[in-house]
């Protein structure tokens, strides 16, 4: 399957500043399959280091870090010769070794001729802890919706999609794109659940697989974090659905545990953001440039990775997505409607989102605001259907005249003043779409 990142690293190869990537991203996003594929495209070898299997690669490490004694060491163990130009060095699972990690700035500042990506499962963790400096970045999310069509097959609506070729969304092809984004709303973008989508068809095997994910990731939480702090993350974890399909999907202690207090999961909460399971979207409401600065830390929404995972703890069942005629202005459709846009705008980059509410009599609250050059602070409002009457928005448009705002269903694609009606199968093209009009 075709992932939009092999450009990132495409990119990486050839920046004549390059230093070792750090490839961050959750367990089963399909970091090690990006990381082979790219090899067999760009490089004559591959030499793939697992430091969770390999003991003798801890104890090489531990031994000595310098760049020379690694690359020798590497050709005994390996039988190959590196060349710096040919051969891609992958350290996967990373973080298993600290030693491996300080070798990333020894061979930045000793050896940058050499051509090495590292990642791993729990990276974002382990840097949390240990800062790794002299490094590149980049995180691999789960498929994007035109990932998953290309994969379906359907390589003309995606190019559509990438090339916003709006005046082709005649009344089928809108109806088919429709029908694509209600199987991904089911599907999700983890790639084994979109192998076996595209293979079979099978949306029970395709739950299976969903299912199988969770338990691996709730394994995780005894296997990789303090005994105390494991049924703090389970409990965290399995609460988000149950946020996200409240009203105003703000998250709140108590529906965690009773009496539950920030503190207590203080901990919990930010292991789940590190490995890249959870992302935490904050409240504000005084929306100011930079948005960074003007956050409330004690408001925030919580959601997860991948829309099909986020589903299936739902135990959203394909009758609830697939039929034709399924009421989709529900709380159902909203929550994932949600979910669909944060995933494609943090896919695209747009990663510094956060949600604009104001209390009070007059109590408003908008999905998402973001900052785009150029524009400024551009509101988001999300609605699952075509139903579009968004109250919010046109408050946040009377309080604050916005350069633009944006407001996303299924509706067809079109400008009203200041505010960009785009569908939701397009949000990921939604900067180009402001600043190209």
């Amino acid at each position: 399957m075709k992932r939009y990142a092999i450009a990132a690293l495409e990119a990486w190869k050839e920046s004549a500043n390059r230093k070792p990537l750090l490839l961050y991203g959750a367990r089963q996003v399909g970091k090690t399959w990006l990381v082979r594929d790219f090899a067999s495209k760009y490089y004559g070898n591959l030499v793939e280091l697992n430091f969770f299997t390999n003991e003798r690669l801890r104890q090489i490490f531990d031994a000595n870090i310098s760049p020379e004694f690694i690359i020798n060491q590497l050709e005994l163990l390996y039988n190959t010769k590196i060349d710096p130009q040919k051969t891609l060095l992958f350290f996967d699972e990373i973080q298993e070794s600290q030693r491996a990690m300080d070798a990333l700035k020894a061979f930045n500042d000793l050896a940058p001729q050499y051509n090495i990506i590292a990642a791993g499962s729990f990276l974002g963790v382990a840097t949390a802890r240990q800062a790794v400096g002299q490094t590149d970045h980049y995180t691999l999310y789960p498929m994007s919706f035109c990932e998953f069509l290309e994969a379906k097959g359907q390589e003309n609506l995606a190019e559509l999609v990438k090339n916003h070729q709006t005046d082709m969304l005649t009344e089928p092809v809108r109806a088919t794109f429709e029908e694509a984004l209600r199987q991904y709303f089911y599907v999700g973008g983890m790639p084994a659940a979109v192998k076996e989508f595209v293979e079979t068809g099978d949306l029970k095997r395709v739950r299976i697989i969903q299912d199988k994910l969770l338990t691996e990731y709730r394994g995780d939480f005894s296997k990789h974090i303090d005994k105390k702090d494991a049924p703090r993350v389970r409990m965290l974890w399995d609460s988000i659905p149950l946020h996200l399909f409240k009203e105003n999907k703000k998250f709140v202690y108590k529906n965690v545990k009773v009496g539950g207090r920030a503190s207590e999961f203080e901990v919990a909460m930010q292991w789940l953001i590190d490995t890249g399971l959870v992302y935490k979207i904050n409240k504000t409401e005084c929306p100011k440039i930079p948005l960074a600065m003007h956050y409330l830390q004690e408001h925030f929404k919580l959601y997860m990775m991948d829309i099909g995972l986020f589903g299936a703890m739902a135990r959203i069942q394909p009758s609830d997505l697939l039929l034709q005629g399924t009421d989709i202005v529900s709380d159902m459709y909203g929550a994932l409607a949600e979910q669909f846009v944060l995933q494609e705008l943090k896919t695209v980059g747009l990663i510094h989102l956060f949600y604009w509410g104001r209390d009070g009599s007059a109590r408003s609250e908008l999905d998402f605001v973001t900052q785009i050059d150029g524009k400024g602070i551009v509101p988001i409002e999300v609605k699952s259907a075509s139903n579009t009457k968004a109250k919010s928005l046109q408050v946040y448009i009377k309080l604050y005249q916005p350069q633009v705002a944006v407001r996303t269903s299924l509706n067809q694609y079109r400008t009203t003043g200041t505010i960009y009606d785009i569908p939701l199968y397009m949000i990921s093209q939604m900067e180009q779409l402001i600043t190209e009009n």
